[in-house]
């Protein structure tokens, strides 16, 4: 059969069979693939049309349950992806990486959207910029979804964590997706397509594939649009210079291929658990899916002086690596994408021959399991030793298979230099003990980085490894690694949104962001705002409470209380000499646990608990005889998903007798959706 594209909401078979895939395993034809006949240009309309309507209906709070429930139902269909994910020559571990991966992403937007973003479709970016001295001119960075389609082309070493990956950030932020997988695995992408689709779960239009050649679709982008790439830095080149995502200003993002590497601290000999950590690490990055990772390690920089440890150290590892067929539990090892892929890394391997040894592995036989070397795309891991690591070849070509290359430093100002020379890096590691060593070479190496693992015995028990990016961390890097960045928590959900600068008085302001800005109009009449339950309450409730009076007998209470004598507090001599004071000062936390005495309604009510205060600033001394009045207004509201509470984040300023502001700062609560909750009749 030949795999279909889901566009415009239909499943449509292409209009000629196309180019035959084969399983990298036996080899043998499992599909076809080709794009012939299928309209681009209605494909993205309708996820423009359609898609991002129907997604710009739907809250954040909203999107982001919606992720939760496809990444539920996707774990349930795991198996079956994982079956088909053999004929990639995935084994078990592999597919897990990547199937497992791409899931955990989903959950990790929902999780995420669910606790940081509001139950909108407004995300605003910092706190309001005073413009005028009266407070009546405000400025506010907002950010709103792009009215186009994120089109993303992906690699076929991760068919399906790297469409997910894609996907799930665009999806919170209110944006459709197109999805064009690479040709290879593209069968994996297409059944995973046809189980979200199955599931009913996204709204129409939300969601579109494009199986095959991309064709004319650059051309039919718009300015709304945007454009994500992973694979070779030659194709992201020409992406990123195509004529109409020039002309058309087109934001676009590629992680590409990049020659990541590892570097081996002085301090960690044999003896030390560094260097185990370091010699399984580059095992584990060179066979996992066969080497073919953008993270993978293919530099591996020791001291010099242990290179040769290193080489017999790795090389006893790669011997315990069993090659063949994924489906066997004695393999760790599978097959490559295809015979193309793996022509590809034997032409690689050429150039990196030629400027090195190779100390384990042949590029042309491998001892296999339950395989045919003919028919399937094997290999062998191949470590190769390079003399003089200043040469060009290794820090140039990237064999995108199992091959890593071994290279020694002198100091770390060598090792800096010689990370350098990939020219820009999606991952790189410092498996080391020495804080010092480490931070010399974080530091020296992160212009060229996107991430850096620092790798030690404290922290391996709980390190993801060199080669895995987290949703809630960038993935990408600078240089040859794309210049983009993807994930990286909601900096991922805000590259698919547009942020504009809105300039406006505090009223119209706050309607805009649905956020109280001091200035905007407050209601402070009916009941106290702690009765209120999250159904009742609203953007601008609150309340004025005091004068409380401050006197030299609660100063000397609260320091004996907590213990907090510092000699502001209780030596008027010293406190006189202090140049921010005139003696005697109350304690900061005095004045908050006074502000909160005069705003809290004390009976049992909606308001659950408080779990903390952000940006607690102290502004003016606080002195014997001082009156204080506090006012609390609703900031915004967070529900929290299907949670039967969720949060409110309250303005609070504290103000003395004299109008001057004593602190301002925000309290966070839990308050209950509705009130009396279930169960309680009081």
């Amino acid at each position: 059969m030949t795999l279909r594209s889901y566009v415009g909401g239909s499943w449509v078979s292409p209009n000629e069979p196309g180019a035959p895939l084969f399983d990298a395993v036996t080899g043998e034809q499992i599909d076809a693939i080709s794009s012939a006949g299928i309209d681009l240009a209605s494909a993205l309309s309708h996820g423009r049309e359609v898609g991002g309507p129907a997604l710009r209906e739907l809250s954040f709070q909203q999107r982001a349950a919606t992720l939760k429930a496809l990444g539920t139902y996707l774990g349930d269909q795991r198996d079956e992806l994982y079956d088909l994910s053999y004929r990639s020559g995935a084994t078990l571990a592999d597919s897990r990486f990547d199937i497992d991966g791409g899931i955990g992403v989903l959950l990790s937007y929902a999780s995420k959207g669910r606790r940081e973003l509001p139950d909108g479709t407004v995300l605003v970016e910092g706190e309001a910029e005073p413009l005028g001295r009266a407070g009546d001119f405000l400025g506010q960075h907002i950010l709103t979804a792009r009215r186009g389609v994120a089109v993303q082309i992906n690699a076929f070493n991760f068919p399906v964590w790297g469409p997910l990956e894609k996907f799930a950030p665009a999806f919170l932020a209110g944006v459709p997706s197109l999805i064009k997988p690479a040709s290879v695995t593209a069968y994996l992408t297409a059944r995973l397509v046809e189980l979200i689709v199955a599931s009913k779960l996204l709204p129409a239009g939300a969601l579109a594939l494009l199986c095959g050649n991309a064709g004319p679709l650059l051309y039919h982008l718009t300015d709304q649009d945007q454009l994500s790439f992973t694979g070779s830095a030659a194709t992201a080149q020409r992406l990123r210079t195509h004529p109409t995502v020039v002309a058309r200003a087109v934001r676009f993002t590629a992680e590409a291929d990049s020659l990541n590497c590892s570097i081996l601290g002085p301090d960690a000999a044999p003896t030390e658990p560094e260097f185990d950590l370091f010699v399984n690490q580059l095992v584990t990055e060179m066979t996992v899916k066969a080497g073919q990772k953008c993270t993978a390690i293919r530099r591996a920089i020791v001291p010099a002086d242990r290179v040769a440890t290193v080489a017999d150290a790795v090389a006893a590892r790669l011997a315990t690596v069993v090659v063949g067929n994924p489906r066997e539990q004695s393999v760790r090892m599978g097959a490559l994408a295809g015979l193309e892929q793996r022509a590809e890394v034997r032409r690689s391997l050429t150039s990196l021959l030629d400027a090195g040894t190779a100390v384990f592995g042949d590029p042309d036989r491998v001892e296999l399991v339950d395989a045919d070397s003919e028919r399937g795309a094997f290999m062998s891991p191949i470590l190769i030793h390079i003399d003089d690591p200043t040469r060009a070849e290794p820090n140039e070509v990237e064999a995108f298979g199992p091959v890593s290359c071994l290279m020694g430093y002198r100091d770390a100002s060598d090792a800096v230099d010689l990370a350098a020379r990939g020219r820009g890096s999606l991952a790189g590691s410092i498996v080391t003990a020495d804080a010092d060593f480490a931070r010399a070479v974080v530091l020296g190496t992160a212009p060229w980085h996107g991430r850096l693992l620092v790798l030690d015995r404290d922290d391996a028990p709980e390190s993801t490894g060199h080669g895995s990016p987290l949703p809630m961390l960038v993935h990408g890097g600078p240089g040859r690694a794309g210049g983009g960045e993807e994930l990286g928590g909601l900096r991922g959900v805000m590259h698919h949104m547009q942020r504009t600068a809105v300039q406006a008085s505090p009223r119209v302001l706050g309607a805009i962001t649905d956020r109280w800005p001091r200035g905007a109009p407050t209601r402070q009449d009916g009941p106290h705002v702690f009765r209120k339950s999250l159904a009742q309450l609203r953007i601008g409730d609150g309340v004025v409470r005091g004068p409380r009076l401050v006197t030299q007998a609660d100063i000397a209470q609260f320091a004996r209380f907590t213990g907090d004598t510092f000699y502001a507090h209780t030596d008027p001599v010293a406190a006189a000499a202090n140049p921010f004071f005139e003696g005697i000062v109350a304690h900061g936390y005095l004045v908050v646990s006074f502000a909160a005495g005069l705003f809290v309604d004390p009976a049992p009510g909606p308001v659950l608990a408080n779990y903390g205060i952000d940006n607690l600033r102290f502004l003016t001394p606080v002195y014997p005889g001082d009156e204080l009045t506090v006012t609390l207004t609703c900031k915004a509201i967070t529900p929290r998903g299907d949670s039967p509470h969720g949060e409110v984040r309250w303005d609070t300023v504290v103000t003395k007798q004299d109008g001057a502001i004593a602190a301002t700062y925000e309290v966070l609560t839990m308050v209950a959706k509705q009130w009396p909750s279930e169960g309680d009749h009081s």
